[in-house]
């Protein structure tokens, strides 16, 4: 029996993921948050209350664990740390590169106990890390460019939406990017996620881009807005923090779709679907079913996976998949 412990289960995110992970046989799947008497039960799992932020909590916790799925950002580095010390798998969904860059720092630690922390697990990261190893490798020489158009309808936690806030402070620039139908041609504007930092390094890039844009084209001109440094530092006043968390968590305009798409020279690919949060939980799902055969170390998810079979299994969870000539593609 796997015993699977999932922190910050109950977001949209973990719950996806759980929801995935328990129709799998030998498998314990344990949602944990700090307030599980809130959120609604999940089926055919464990409920938990953890603290993740309080180490003898975490430490509880962790007896008899196999793996951990990091669906939050809290002490990230300190948690992974704690289960690398065991001999725990770690997978986290973070998209903030300041944390995976202090995952990476428990390389070494992760290699001495034979854990396995896998980074850049979801979607962007992600699945984007996967479309890019596919482009590079056969477009080895051209910009690498990444285009993701995301559902403004879509519900998403707290967390999701101050992380969101943050980087409308941070654009810098914007391009042209195609997605498949029904979106079509639409302008992206440079948002840190952390894929275009990490990419050069794994894929031996000289550069790496990724562009934002919403389902809503009224919703997507505002972002370029955002990025004027007066509305920047009007978004970093503590009030208007708070006003705008409270508005973004009820007005959804738009709907659920999502489309990534990836160029690299003449090369592109490109996933879409329902629902970015589905999407984040079946690729970290399906990852950690592949943990057992997977390398100790920390190395994000192009590096640990073959990218054309992982994506082509991802896709019969009902995602729309693109690969261009797979003829082409190194197997």
């Amino acid at each position: 029996m796997t015993t699977i412990l999932i922190l910050g289960g109950y977001g949209a995110v973990g719950r996806e993921a759980a929801h995935a992970l328990t129709g799998h046989p030998d498998t314990n799947v344990v949602v944990a948050g700090r307030n599980p008497g809130k959120a609604t039960p999940i089926p055919a799992t464990t409920a938990m209350r953890v603290d993740a932020a309080d180490s003898t909590d975490l430490a509880k916790a962790l007896d008899g664990v196999d793996t951990v799925l990091m669906c939050a950002e809290i002490d990230n580095v300190r948690v992974a740390r704690a289960c690398v010390e065991r001999g725990i798998d770690y997978v986290d969904v973070t998209a903030s590169h300041h944390l995976l860059a202090g995952l990476q720092t428990l390389d070494g630690p992760a290699r001495q106990h034979g854990a396995t922390i896998a980074l850049s697990v979801g979607l962007i990261p992600g699945i984007t890390n996967l479309l890019a190893r596919v482009c590079a490798e056969r477009s080895p020489s051209g910009e690498l460019l990444i285009g993701a158009l995301l559902g403004s309808g879509e519900a998403h936690g707290p967390a999701a939406l101050a992380w969101t806030l943050d980087g409308l402070g941070q654009l810098e620039g914007s391009w042209s990017m195609p997605f498949p139908e029904p979106y079509g041609e639409r302008t992206v504007h440079r948002f840190p996620f952390s894929d275009q930092f990490t990419l050069p390094g794994t894929l031996g890039l000289t550069s790496a881009r990724t562009g934002l844009c919403l389902d809503s084209r009224l919703v997507t001109r505002l972002l370029s807005v955002a990025g004027r440094p007066a509305v920047a530092r009007l978004l970093r006043r503590p009030q208007v923090r708070r006003l705008l968390l409270s508005a973004l968590s009820t007005a959804h305009v738009g709907g659920d779709g999502f489309a990534v798409t990836v160029r690299c020279g003449t090369i592109q690919a490109s996933l879409a679907g329902r629902r970015q949060s589905r999407a984040t939980g079946r690729v970290a799902a399906r990852l950690i079913r592949q943990l057992p055969g997977l390398p100790p170390g920390a190395a994000h998810i192009e590096q640990l996976v073959d990218p054309v079979p992982f994506l082509t299994e991802l896709a019969t969870d009902g995602f729309a998949l693109d690969l261009g000539d797979s003829q082409d593609t190194p197997a």
